[in-house]
Formats: structure tokens, C-alpha cells, sequence
């Protein structure tokens, strides 16, 4: 009897293990929107925006952690760190929300060489933590768009 409960709990163990080890689509970056100053001080301003996505996955994640680094036409602006848990559906359109500290000398010294093209590079780079059930895994994140400047 004691070997038939640990070939079945073995058998169940490795199905659970089986299913939950699919391959992960990336999320698929869609737009980023509501975008509003939170806070400003004299050495760093505090910008909080919602980065839309898609899961193209047949399976819910959460994402507990995030950890962003923010380019603008290549030159370091600021950093993004989420530490929220976020459940994230499948097969959906989601909204991430991001806090962006920006450093006034980066802003100053790269935020003015941009407002003056008709497009800039945005660049995302950095790590989220992301899983299901209590087992999370890092994700590298590298993601970069032209966007064109509304001035224009």
C-alpha cells in the first residue's frame, strides 16, 4: 500500500511539474499611457505612468517584481522598481503601472537634446520576476521603440 501512495503522489508530482514547465511567450508591449508627474524636488522628479501589455499566454502569471532601467535616444533617464504583486491574466490586455525616478541631470542634459527631434528612442532595460503558484522565475526585460515626438 505504501509504495502505491508514493508511486501515485510521484506520478502527480511529476504531471504538476510537467504542465507548469511550458514555455513562456513574452508579453507583448502595446502603449504606454496616463502619464503625469507625481512628484518634484530639486534633485529628482518622480513620474508615474501605465505601460500596456499583452499575455498571449494560455495561463494567468503574477509579477512580484520589477526592476527597470529607462533610455531616452540611448542615454540613462531614470529607474523603474515595482515591488507590488500584480496577477496578470491570461490571454489579455493588462495594465502595468510603473514609478519612474528621474534624476533632474539626466533630465536636463538628455530630456532637452530629445524635445528637439521628431523622434526619440525609448529604451527599456532590466529584470522582472514573474511566476505562478509561489515558484517565480527572472525574466530579462530589453525592449526598445521610436516613438515619434508630439511637437512635431
Amino acid at each position: 500500500m505504501k509504495n502505491y501512495l508514493l508511486i501515485l503522489c510521484s506520478t502527480l508530482l511529476f504531471s504538476i511539474l510537467m504542465t507548469s514547465c511550458r514555455s513562456v511567450k513574452d508579453l507583448e508591449y502595446k502603449e504606454v499611457k496616463n502619464v503625469k508627474l507625481d512628484k518634484a524636488g530639486f534633485s529628482s522628479i518622480i513620474v508615474k505612468a501605465d505601460v500596456v501589455y499583452y499575455n498571449p499566454n494560455k495561463f494567468s502569471v503574477e509579477v512580484n517584481q520589477a526592476n527597470v532601467d529607462i533610455f531616452l535616444n540611448d542615454n540613462f533617464l531614470g529607474n523603474s522598481k515595482q515591488t507590488v504583486q500584480t496577477k496578470i491574466p491570461r490571454e489579455s490586455i493588462f495594465i502595468l503601472p510603473l514609478q519612474i525616478e528621474i534624476d533632474n541631470k539626466n533630465l536636463l542634459k538628455n530630456g532637452l537634446n530629445a524635445l528637439f527631434n521628431k523622434e526619440v528612442t525609448l529604451k527599456m532595460k532590466g529584470s522582472v520576476r514573474a511566476g505562478k503558484a509561489g515558484i517565480f522565475k527572472t525574466f530579462p526585460i530589453d525592449y526598445k521603440t521610436v516613438q515619434k515626438n508630439p511637437l512635431f
